[in-house]
């Protein structure tokens, strides 16, 4: 019989009755609980090691394992992979701000774990395994408030703009991915990665990539004001990625959502090829 938490999708909890609802331990991103016969599967979006996505209204969560390869028969990794026949029940939270735990369901996998290459905790390459689950209740509408999307967007733009140029670049690169994560929200929020929208408007250098004209103002801390664009927008399936983002004035994006012409396009993604 399926363990009944009591929670409503959506609800959100404190850490604390977290552990008391499920039984389980109080670290780490899964947590295994032999008393409620559950795994419990945060996806904390205050911290910066893994960014799990939504694709759709299937979250790819990333497994267990900090430093090195991950393994697939390792601890929780072995659990989630074998959700589906073991008789494990799997609940989702998602952490938008520190200590708020929003429930987003029992979920299972519906797609078998793949790899992707991250960086670990200590900034060496390694191979990770990507779990997707999906939330069980079909007649659940895993809608999440817009403003929780923008400010996790918010935390993480002023993360980037700390960066130098650099250190910068790197992590637009290492972190661009051509999966752009989509959710429904209020309405439907394509996520943009901070780190390639802010090195996009740094590249631009104060310089509209269309009209080749100087940003018309600076905004309220100094810096010219350039809007990033996609080149292939997001909804029709483009990428967030520094080959597909450029900055604009606001006239000339405004444009580009209007008009969309084959020559602004050809123009602009010659410009964007510039790493």
């Amino acid at each position: 019989m399926s363990f009944d938490p009591g929670l409503k999708i959506g609800e959100v909890i404190t850490h604390d009755r977290l552990l008391d609802i499920f039984k389980c331990g109080n670290m780490g991103g899964m947590r295994r609980s032999q008393k409620t016969n559950t795994l419990v599967i945060i996806s904390d979006h205050t911290k910066g090691l893994y960014e799990d996505k939504w694709v759709g209204d299937v979250l790819h969560y990333t497994g267990m394992g900090k430093n090195g390869d991950q393994s697939l028969n390792f601890a929780q990794n072995r659990t989630l992979a074998e959700s589906n026949e073991n008789g494990v029940d799997v609940h989702l939270f998602e952490v938008f701000k520190e200590k708020e735990y929003v429930y987003m369901g029992q979920v299972k996998l519906v797609e078998k774990p793949y790899q992707e290459v991250q960086k670990g905790e200590d900034g060496v390459p390694r191979k990770v395994w990507i779990f997707p689950v999906k939330v069980i209740q079909e007649s659940a509408a895993i809608a999440v408030d817009s403003s929780l999307i923008q400010t996790k967007y918010e935390e993480k733009e002023k993360q980037a703009k700390r960066l130098d140029n650099e250190t910068l670049a790197k992590r637009a690169k290492e972190s661009q991915s051509e999966k752009t994560s989509v959710r429904n929200a209020v309405t439907t929020i394509y996520e943009r990665n901070a780190y390639v929208s802010e090195y996009a408007k740094r590249r631009a250098n104060g310089i509209c990539q269309l009209c080749e004209r100087e940003a018309p103002f600076k905004n309220k801390d100094g810096e010219p004001y350039l809007e990033t664009h996609h080149i292939e927008w997001l909804s029709r399936g483009g990428t967030d990625t520094l080959d597909n983002t450029v900055a604009l004035c606001p006239n000339c994006h405004r444009k580009m959502h209007s008009l969309d012409l084959e020559e602004d396009r050809s123009k602009l993604k010659k410009v964007a090829i510039i790493v």
